[in-house]
């Protein structure tokens, strides 16, 4: 019936965006070579983001201009296999087959061939309008690596376009090799790609399927293996998307008993045997190609990474390294962050008395005034001013070390820890994330294959600290602890450590209770070093990750903003509300080492973290709004005037560390596995870690004094 399928129509539902697009190209490749930059390069800025329909899995689409036509570029995620192992897997696997897609683009990697060829040549097995688009050939060139293009689109029978995704003249050749994909009405020889000995078993069945179905847009080779298999989920898309129930036909039945016959006569027993024959089949295929097209003027081209790597993941020097490069960003982050958020603060509060003026200027209630000024405007100008500098110099130098391949490293060296607690190294690329953002760092939390080692994952990510708790983290370090930025930078260092030794001991304390099971086995790609584009790596971190956290902030803060004014303004019992339900929660607070105001900021900062000392202040200060002066040495006096001391500084410190994650995380954990309790778990791990912590810290200050 051709692409009618229900598969088809979601695809596209969700490419029709609008702009006219006449093509629907996906975008397909390995993790790690350049897919991102190439899908950059081809769309620009004219991009957006969304879930597969059915699954929490994102996808990125962007509208392509080339010769008077437009297309709906989809870029696929990550993957090394179209036999689907994760979320990201199935979905690429699932557009390339059954996506209403004019053609697949695949990404292939110059500097590492051989390992791209492998799904290549799988997509290449499944459907010929293909493109394949080499890239890094800049890289390989600098490495002496040199590839007979020409040669390897012969073995491939496809178009091959060889780019530099960050040379924009290396582009359009790209451009018009895709442009000519509709236009491919047959497939090439895909039975060049399969092994012999699964062809003979499959021949009956595919000629019937060959008789019944056409193969210009899907390999009925491909059909032949799925209903050999007979997998319950891929049958079932299959029959959808050919329209016919084929598990109940007779006809397909029968041949296919016969196909069995065959394959069981040449060894092949079952669905597996079939699997690993196919598999081995490629990986000697591709290094069969990848000898004959690639040559090279030095086999030590890579030494250098060799050599670091050696001192990136050694035994004695890895983890020295990683915490040295984790205090520098935090130092200059923090010594970077300062005179900017003076600047901002100061000028975000001038303009606040400008907002003032003139809604006096239009004869406003001075309720009004007040709810409009001295609670939502006051709020969001410190939640900006406090949180802008910080991540607009921290989420750069973080997206560096990722450009570079050294994220990578961090999950290699970590992942014998990770191991000993029940999960996988994968967990620290994570835990990375996490400390941009928990959210975020949450949905990152699909690459780990495993559902057990994800759940994991998932639970433990709110123990590291967020960018959102950050600014107050350094604030109460300086105030309290330590003056000298170098210090902060320590001191907020020993706190990711401890954040990080919590994470291990929760991960393990949850593998042996919640999330029982044996550990799987995982492949970890370590990509090579690479110098970073400056300006990928400043609109990615601006754009896509400081602008981003701090609009879902500032979404937060100001309504939050109205909500604290009024209940400070409210009266009960002749004091204001917040200041009753602060003294209700007193004693709880002062279990914990802090008191009720502190802990009724925290729960009211539920929406972002970032609000807690603004909300305190509001409340101590009685005023219903924070005063203009919101400089490290006026918070230091409200709070010195309010009974702080180090020790409560230092319990608010573990607290902020560890306690519930604001609600955007809690809502993306509730998304990300379809269950309530898990998102109520994992608000309940943190929390209970920082009761614990808190107490210990109170009972060890009021021993020693």
């Amino acid at each position: 019936m051709g692409l009618t399928g229900s598969y088809n129509r979601r695809m596209r539902e969700r490419t029709g965006n609008g702009d006219g697009a006449e093509l629907v190209i996906a975008l397909a490749g390995n993790p790690n070579v350049g897919k991102s930059s190439v899908f950059n390069a081809l769309t620009g800025l004219r991009q957006h983001t969304g879930n597969w329909p059915g699954k929490t899995v994102e996808i990125a689409e962007g509208a392509v201009r080339h010769g008077g036509k437009t297309w709906t570029l989809v870029d696929l995620p990550g993957t090394y296999s179209l036999s689907a192992a994760s979320p990201e897997e199935e979905i690429a696997g699932d557009c390339i087959r059954y996506g209403d897609a004019d053609g697949v683009t695949v990404v292939c990697d110059a500097t590492g061939l051989e390992r791209s060829l492998f799904l290549a040549l799988q997509i290449l097995s499944v459907t010929g309008r293909a493109v394949v688009c080499v890239n890094l050939m800049d890289e390989a060139d600098r490495r002496g690596i040199r590839l007979d293009l020409a040669r390897l689109e012969k073995w491939l029978g496809v178009p091959v376009v060889g780019i530099s995704a960050r040379k924009k003249k290396t582009i359009p050749p790209l451009l018009d090799a895709m442009e000519d994909l509709p236009e491919k009405k047959s497939q090439p020889d895909v039975l060049s790609f399969w092994p012999e000995k699964l062809l003979d078993g499959m021949e009956p069945l595919t000629k019937i399927l060959e008789r019944r179905f056409s193969p210009d847009t899907l390999s009925t080779v491909w059909m032949a293996y799925e209903i050999l298999r007979n997998r319950e989920g891929e049958m079932e898309k299959l029959c959808r998307w050919c329209g016919e129930d084929l598990t109940g036909d007779d006809e397909i039945r029968s041949v296919r008993k016969i196909a069995w016959d065959i394959l069981k006569a040449r060894g092949i027993p079952d669905g597996s045997a079939m699997e690993r024959v196919l598999a081995e089949h490629f990986l000697h295929l591709a290094a069969r190609i990848a000898e004959d097209v690639v040559s090279l003027e030095n086999d030590n081209y890579d030494a250098w990474d060799r050599k670091l790597d050696r001192i990136l993941t050694g035994r004695w020097t890895g983890y020295p390294l990683m915490l040295l490069l984790l205090a520098l960003i935090f130092w200059i982050t923090i010594r970077g962050a300062d005179l900017p958020s003076r600047i901002l603060s100061a000028a975000l509060f001038r303009f606040g008395d400008i907002l003032s003026g003139a809604i006096r200027f239009l004869h406003a209630p001075e309720w009004l005034h007040d709810m409009l000024i001295l609670g939502m405007y006051r709020v969001l100008a410190w939640v900006i001013s406090v949180m802008l500098p910080p991540m607009a110099i921290f989420f750069p130098l973080f997206t560096l070390l990722e450009d570079a391949g050294y994220l990578p490293r961090v999950a290699f060296d970590l992942d014998r820890p990770f191991q000993r607690c029940g999960s996988c190294g994968k967990q620290a690329l994570t835990m990375a994330m996490g400390i941009g953002c928990n959210a975020a760092g949450v949905v990152g939390c699909r690459i780990i294959q495993s559902p057990r080692e994800r759940m994991l994952a998932v639970l433990t990510n709110s123990l590291v600290p967020c960018n959102g708790r950050f600014p107050i983290i350094i604030a109460l370090l300086g105030l309290f602890f330590c003056r000298r930025t170098v210090f902060s930078a320590l001191g907020l260092t020993g706190l990711v450590l401890l954040s990080v030794a919590v994470t291990f001991a929760a991960t393990k304390l949850l593998a042996l209770t919640v999330c029982k099971g044996s550990e799987s086995s995982f492949f970890l790609e370590l990509p090579p070093y690479r110098l970073p584009n400056v300006g990928q790596v400043l609109v990615r971190s601006v754009l896509d990750r400081t602008l981003f956290v701090l609009g879902r902030a500032a979404v937060v803060a100001a309504p939050a903003g109205i909500v604290l004014w009024i209940l400070a303004n409210i009266q009960w019992n002749g004091a204001p509300l917040l200041r009753w339900i602060a003294d209700v929660l007193d004693p709880a607070g002062r279990f914990l080492g802090m008191d009720g105001v502190i802990l009724l900021a925290f729960i009211l900062g539920l929406p972002a973290n970032e609000t807690v000392i603004p909300i305190a202040l509001m409340i101590y200060l009685s005023e219903g709004n924070l005063s203009t002066a919101v400089s490290l040495a006026d918070i230091r006096a409200v709070l010195l005037e309010n009974g702080w001391t180090w020790t409560t500084a230092g319990s608010v410190l573990l607290f902020m560390l560890f306690h519930w994650p604001c609600s955007t995380t809690l809502l993306t954990v509730r998304k990300e596995t379809g269950k309530r309790r898990y998102a109520a778990l994992a608000a309940a791990v943190p929390t209970v870690f920082g009761v614990l912590a808190c107490a210990l810290f109170r009972w060890f200050t009021s021993w020693i004094r």
